[in-house]
């Protein structure tokens, strides 16, 4: 048996409304509870990320790290990585999660060549296996770290250097190899630097064909190998570079329409990065899903008078009941979607135990959305409201439009004699404030029985 590194945590359990003062319990997320013909862990499917909850110092950028974690007593960088799988699993266990995601370079320190890289995240690996065949513990998706590394200072699959590119690829490769090992359910590109810092000295084209090859080669190993994964974009606008590539879901479902990946690769969205392209998480999400193109969710929030990502634990239970209610339109996050929590705690808050905290006000905080976004579609309170709003194209020329039977002389005919005043249709100023007002009801309504 390992040592217990999560001293004083017991099992996280549902506790519903019972004792609202305890933070050690789920008040809202209850896993196995059968919501709109589904259970809210197949809902849900969370996922905890293991470069926050376990490798993250707590850094910003204004100051070192502060974290206290119950492994730092190993100095050795391996035997560091290895005592990491224990705390991890240990810490699944006891917060009751499904799921995990992972760079490849979270889990182990790199070597001095590629070889001996591989070897050392092998190593690890080797041990997760273990793990997963005496826990059932699964990885939402994995991928690889091709941003931090100087190497990567111009991208990786967009850099202007042939090396660099190959180097990439290669550890793709394995990356991928590994996540056959793991069963990854999905596998998730990121691209932290492909983008540019000026377009004086940038070949775009060039740039995104190169991407695009990238992409293509990886699906084809996959299929070689026999990795029967969902493969994901995650878009971010901005952060580190001036503009990436993937700015949103629009601008990425448009290059992967032009480059034939839309067969084989969907979205991955988070909530800081559409804040950071001037959208709201549910417009992300519902760009994604009326293209079906949803894939899967990273699970934070940001803080709107910081223009930064700072990826805190979600608590706005507007943002996540209007996520989940595209979730529960959708019938699921994804084919093989989930919330994965890429989010951690505030410097200040540094002891081990923050981890837990954070994580059950997130869960608790999209289980609450869940629970309001099934209350309002079992109703068909958001429906109706779409419905008579758009009854007008149900018949007569409306119809017409829709059904594609009209042309522009058949338009103009309708409109040619009719008076100004019957064009005007009232805007119902205060009709959004009604909408959130009964979505304030079914919150209050929902959430407190």
């Amino acid at each position: 048996m390992t040592e217990e590194y999560w001293k004083g945590i017991n099992k996280i359990e549902y506790i519903g409304h019972q004792d609202k003062k305890s933070q050690l319990g789920f008040q809202y997320y209850n896993p196995d509870e059968v919501i709109g013909g589904k259970k809210m862990r197949d809902w849900l499917r969370f996922s905890v990320a293991y470069w926050h909850t376990f490798d993250q110092r707590l850094v910003d950028n204004f100051g070192d790290g502060t974290a206290q974690r119950p492994y730092d007593k190993y100095t050795d960088p391996m035997d560091l990585a290895l005592a990491k799988v224990d705390a991890a699993f240990e810490f699944y266990d006891k917060l009751g999660v499904d799921f995990f995601c992972f760079h490849d370079r979270d889990l182990a320190p790199e070597g001095n060549t590629l070889r001996e890289t591989n070897a050392n995240l092998d190593k690890v690996v080797d041990k997760i296996v273990e793990y997963q065949k005496t826990t059932g513990m699964k990885v939402l998706w994995n991928t690889s770290n091709m941003f931090s590394n100087p190497r990567f200072v111009n991208g990786a699959a967009t850099s202007p250097s042939a090396e660099v590119y190959t180097y990439a690829a290669a550890q793709i490769k394995h990356s991928l190899e590994i996540g056959k090992r793991v069963g990854s359910e999905n596998y998730v590109f990121w691209g932290g630097r492909e983008g540019y810092e000026s377009l004086w000295n940038t070949d775009m084209k060039r740039e995104q064909d190169h991407i695009a090859k990238f992409f293509h080669m990886v699906k084809d190993y996959a299929n070689e190998i026999g990795f029967d994964a969902q493969f994901l974009l995650e878009p971010k606008p901005k952060e580190p570079t001036t503009h990436q590539y993937d700015f949103d879901a629009a601008t990425t479902i448009a290059f992967m329409k032009e480059y034939d990946l839309d067969k084989d690769f969907k979205l991955n969205l988070e909530g800081n990065h559409a804040n950071l392209a001037g959208h709201t998480y549910q417009h992300e999400i519902r760009v994604a899903r009326i293209a079906d193109m949803l894939g899967s969710l990273d699970a934070n929030q940001g803080d709107k008078l910081i223009g930064w990502d700072i990826d805190e634990f979600p608590s706005n239970l507007y943002e996540t009941i209007a996520a989940m209610t595209e979730v529960v339109e959708n019938g699921s996050i994804g084919p093989r979607g989930g919330l994965n929590f890429d989010s951690k705690p505030r410097r200040s808050s540094f002891e081990a135990d923050d981890l837990f905290y954070g994580h059950i006000v997130g869960m608790d905080s999209f289980a609450a959305g869940l629970r309001v976004a099934v209350a309002m579609k079992e109703d068909g309170f958001l429906d109706d409201l779409v419905k008579e709003r758009y009854s007008s194209f149900d018949s007569g020329i409306g119809a017409e439009i829709d059904n594609g039977t009209a042309d522009m002389a058949a338009l103009e005919k309708q409109v040619l004699d009719m008076p100004q005043s019957e064009l005007i249709t009232s805007t119902h100023s205060d009709h959004l404030e009604q909408i959130k007002d009964t979505i304030n009801h079914y919150m209050i309504e929902t959430l407190s029985k």
